[in-house]
């Protein structure tokens, strides 16, 4: 499935395919999904779950650029 499958004809949202679950409770990313983000052996992902939603997996970075927008917007306040 090159380049993903795009949903609703946004190329921001892709579909890689699907991942079991092994005994270890381990997942394999898909190869094209870890190319286009650049993950690597040994890199550091940030796991989110709503219950309604389910998982959200990102960069712990996505979380730290939102911290330091609201912290600079509440100092910017003061």
């Amino acid at each position: 499935m090159p380049g993903g499958k795009h949903i609703l004809g946004k190329n921001r949202q892709r579909v890689f395919g699907t991942a079991k679950v092994g005994d270890r409770g381990q997942i394999v990313i898909p190869k094209e999904a870890r190319e286009l983000y650049g993950i690597k052996p040994g890199d550091t992902l940030l796991l989110l779950g709503d219950e309604e939603t389910g998982l959200i997996v990102t960069r712990p970075e996505v979380l730290n650029n939102l911290a330091n927008q609201i912290l600079n917007h509440v100092k910017k306040e003061d």
